[in-house]
């Protein structure tokens, strides 16, 4: 009798244990089909006549255009490689001069520098010795010739004029390319305009990056004296991020402008693709300006744009579509003073549309243009 007891007594605590969990899974059950109404209502929000008045509410409705989209690049000015040059001179000697500074501009022909040393006299004195020289081989081999042919002379004393004066009129060539190459014309030199100074000519028009002399310094031929800039090598180095790869092509117009003076762009045309992604998520276009802009400087940090796929689609002002936790939303006007948030699936954008994916379901629904993010600002709210 006493182990029947135990076991009604057992068999009651079970009972209501069960009884117990099934009342608290109903509850449970009450509570989140409760708190799921919630999260639904709170994608709608109600106005006041005060609200709509302040924020200055406007419709619209799914439009059909052409569209084009606009990717935006930014990077830095840079000079190529093969228009940055150091300019050295040809011959040791003393920096007598220097007729430029940094950042200043230059002619193609203009003095840069004045070098100063012995060196120069005595190259310029062996040219003429050595012209003098070789005027009278010449002369005694044409004699020698004259000679021969009456076997007045050997063919040995022939051979030794020859050769003599082949030897002079190489060494006279040679002594003739190293003056080209300091700068002094070989041909109008004579005894009485001999110097002991060469200019350091500008190869090119430009600007003046670097100064490595200065006055009264000694300088070997091997030593840098300035290096200079060819602003026709300039190049825009843009960053292209991995979604935008596809669409930058080469050979794209561009528009290009720096942060200074936005509203001023310049034209321009992709030249190169770096085809890689770097660990940032992006890659690198090169591009050259249409025409020089001076305003455009090495190192400059500018902004561009790259209108791409032209299409025609559905969309709505870009103002109608609000941002919240990485996603798109637009406003419904669903009368009475309520506006339900829906989300969207956005496509390309321009500077005053943007496209919607999918859209069937907004055809012929007031959407709010002007105040949506105020009504995302209200919605945000009323939701914490």
């Amino acid at each position: 009798m006493y182990l029947k007891n135990i076991a009604i007594f057992s068999l009651s605590i079970i009972i209501l244990t069960l009884s117990s969990c099934s009342g608290k899974k109903e509850e449970e059950k009450t509570v989140y089909e409760n708190t799921k109404f919630k999260e639904k209502d709170q994608n709608t929000v109600q106005l006041s006549d005060q609200q709509i008045k302040s924020v200055g509410l406007t419709t619209t409705i799914i439009q059909e255009k052409t569209m084009q989209k606009l990717v935006r690049l930014n990077g830095k000015v840079e000079i190529a490689p093969s228009h940055i040059s150091s300019v050295s001179s040809i011959m040791g000697g003393h920096i007598k001069s220097i007729n430029v500074i940094n950042g200043s501009h230059f002619n193609k022909g203009q003095v840069l520098a004045v070098v100063e040393d012995q060196q120069f006299i005595q190259l310029q004195q062996d040219y003429l010795v050595t012209k003098a020289q070789l005027e009278s081989a010449r002369l005694n081999f044409n004699r020698q010739k004259d000679l021969n042919t009456s076997k007045a002379s050997s063919d040995k004393t022939l051979q030794t004029a020859q050769a003599d004066y082949s030897t002079l009129n190489a060494t006279l060539k040679g002594l003739e390319e190293k003056l080209r190459m300091i700068g002094i014309n070989a041909k109008g030199l004579n005894s009485s305009n001999i110097r002991s100074r060469i200019n350091i000519y500008a190869p090119f028009s430009g600007f003046v990056s670097k100064i490595l002399v200065n006055n009264g310094q000694y300088i070997n031929p091997s030593d840098t004296l300035f290096e200079l800039i060819n602003p026709s090598g300039l190049l825009l180095e843009l960053k292209v991020f991995e979604n935008d790869v596809n669409d930058v092509k080469i050979g794209q117009e561009i528009l290009v402008y720096n942060n200074q003076n936005p509203d001023k762009k310049s034209s321009a045309k992709t030249i190169s693709i770096v085809p890689s992604i770097e660990n940032g998520g992006s890659s690198m276009a090169v591009a050259k300006l249409s025409s020089p802009n001076p305003e455009f400087i090495k190192g400059m940090y500018i902004n561009a744009e790259v209108t791409v796929n032209s299409r025609f689609t559905i969309g709505l002002p870009n103002e109608s579509v609000v941002s919240f936790e990485n996603k798109n939303y637009v406003f419904e006007d669903l009368g009475n003073k309520k506006y339900k948030m829906i989300p969207v699936n956005t496509g390309i954008t321009d500077d005053h549309f943007t496209e919607i994916l999918k859209a069937d379901h907004l055809k012929d629904k007031k959407i709010v243009r002007k105040g949506a993010y105020s009504l995302l600002m209200l919605l945000k709210n009323k939701a914490e």
